[in-house]
């Protein structure tokens, strides 16, 4: 089987470097038409220059592929749009958005400037809604659309000095799930790669023994896979690091169910605290689905 993306357009996001070159270079060796976009600002989000995005672009064309260059911010929708219009003016269509586009400020919380905390976000979170929303018309009209968001393993793990960006890429797992309810009747599937590589966001973060296999090549086949025809999942986290692929999914507890027509004490919480909180008993969240409604039939009151 071989995958291949002859006649899709693809915007990534972030693209001038890391994470999203090695994404944009492996859609485009597959026949891929894309949009490298990048502010081509610093790590931490200051500056611009165009060098970032062109290289790529010269890199590409150099292999035989196609792709265009966009400069635009992701975190406003003016800039969203832009980079949308850059994929339909260039090619005429639009079928897979990659959002990858991010940047560092850590600091620990006590210590972190609000504005830290809101360009964090603005570019994560706020970035990949603005992208994604100026892209939603064309893929949900024509029925067909690939997305892909990045999470991270300090949103769903946790990590020291990471609280704005943890915070926005678990914000980007709940956008995910409900744009997943919403693209799912017209075949816009929609899910999140939590990479783990070496770039220069990441190069001052990983021990130099585990950096070595830390290669942002061994993340791009997952995030190609989750563009191309042939994945027909949908809400769904790959872990992709060091050639490792794994998926995170989220389960509850069996819990416990009180008669709801009856008080709730807190010493009754308190006495069943260890059967809410044990993990013997466990079941996959299901997309759209809520657990409250299944411990009710099980006594019966729906």
């Amino acid at each position: 089987m071989t995958i291949r993306f002859d006649n899709r357009v693809a915007i990534v996001t972030g693209a001038g470097a890391g994470l999203g070159r090695a994404h944009a270079l492996l859609l485009a060796e597959r026949g891929a038409k894309v949009v490298v976009n990048d502010l081509g600002g610093a790590v931490d989000g200051r500056g611009g220059a165009h060098a970032a995005a062109d290289t790529v672009v010269a890199e590409i064309k150099k292999r035989g592929g196609t792709a265009v260059a966009n400069y635009d911010s992701v975190a406003t929708p003016e800039g969203a749009k832009r980079i949308v219009k850059t994929a339909t003016d260039a090619f005429g269509r639009l079928d897979i958005v990659v959002n990858n586009a991010g940047i560092l400020r850590d600091k620990s919380f006590g210590k972190m400037d609000p504005g830290d905390f809101d360009a964090v976000m603005q570019v994560h979170l706020f970035g990949s809604y603005h992208v994604t929303q100026a892209a939603w018309p064309i893929l949900y009209q024509q029925k067909y659309g690939r997305v892909v968001m990045t999470t991270s393993v300090a949103g769903t793990n946790g990590n020291f000095g990471q609280t704005n960006y943890g915070a926005a890429k678990m914000g980007l797992l709940g956008f995910m799930n409900c744009l997943a309810i919403e693209g799912a009747k017209n075949n816009v599937l929609v899910n999140a790669i939590s990479p783990g590589a070496i770039t220069r966001m990441t190069e001052a973060l990983v021990p130099a023994a585990r950096a070595t296999y830390m290669k942002a090549e061994f993340v791009a086949p997952a995030v190609a896979y989750l563009c191309s025809e042939d994945c027909k999942v949908t809400a769904t986290i790959i872990n992709a690091s060091s050639a490792g692929y794994s998926r995170t999914h989220y389960f509850e507890t069996d819990g416990v169910q009180f008669d709801p027509d009856k008080p709730v004490t807190l010493e009754m919480f308190a006495e069943a605290f260890p059967a809410v909180t044990d993990l013997k008993a466990v079941e996959p969240i299901a997309l759209g689905v809520f657990s409250t409604e299944r411990r009710l039939k099980k006594i019966g009151k729906v």
